[in-house]
């Protein structure tokens, strides 16, 4: 496999299953988000993915972020669209390897995990049902320059963010229902008095949202 992951097996074994992919947030790692994997639907493969840059002291990314002299952040979009690409060939690997249906795929990303889930749906419908975005924003910087909307069609987006959240502004969150409804696509979106985490309430919502 190209990255590294936890696997949890389902507890309801079909012919084929459900897969759910969590994808962690910058200068995280795969145990973060797995730390909730027996929270969630028994019959689902749960697989945690650790991003492939290695920070220093400790921590993982999916692609590098850079400050400049005001201290503006920008992400290396560069490095994102790798990131993309090892997401997509990673998903036909699992698929490949466990019973997975393929038509039930779904990317539970936080943060930067929660921005390249958006775009890994979107440059790569086949290979993904559902997104779960918590905590990220849709970059159209890093989203293909059309988008075939016959193609996506199917696809579902949770949507959720902290109203307090200082890393990444609710604002920027709010743009990411209105984008995707402008391309015919069915979106659910929650706000929480919190800041940059995922609260209580935020993952029983979303898990809703997964068994209905």
């Amino acid at each position: 496999m190209n990255l590294y992951y936890l696997v949890q097996e389902p507890k309801i074994k079909h012919d084929k299953n459900p897969l759910l992919i969590l994808l962690h947030g910058y200068g995280s790692n795969e145990e973060d988000l797995f730390s909730f994997a027996s929270e969630l639907p028994k019959d689902h493969y749960v697989i945690s993915v650790r991003a492939p840059y290695d920070l220093q002291p400790y921590g993982h990314a999916w692609y590098a972020i850079h400050f400049d002299a005001d201290e503006n952040k920008f992400s290396d979009n560069v490095q994102a669209k790798q990131s993309v690409e090892l997401i997509a060939s990673f998903i036909e690997e699992v698929v490949k390897q466990y019973p997975i249906d393929t038509k039930n795929v779904t990317l539970i990303g936080f943060s930067q995990g929660a921005i390249l889930s958006y775009a890994t749906a979107l440059t790569y419908p086949e290979k993904v049902a559902k997104v779960v975005a918590l905590s990220g924003y849709l970059n159209q910087e890093i989203l293909p320059e059309t988008i075939d909307t016959k193609a996506i069609s199917h696809l579902k987006f949770f949507v959720s963010h902290g109203s307090v959240d200082q890393v990444i502004p609710v604002e920027w969150a709010r743009k990411a229902k209105p984008a995707l409804e402008n391309l015919g696509l069915e979106v659910e979106y929650h706000e929480y008095p919190v800041g940059h985490g995922v609260a209580p309430q935020n993952f029983f919502d979303f898990k809703n949202w997964l068994v209905k």
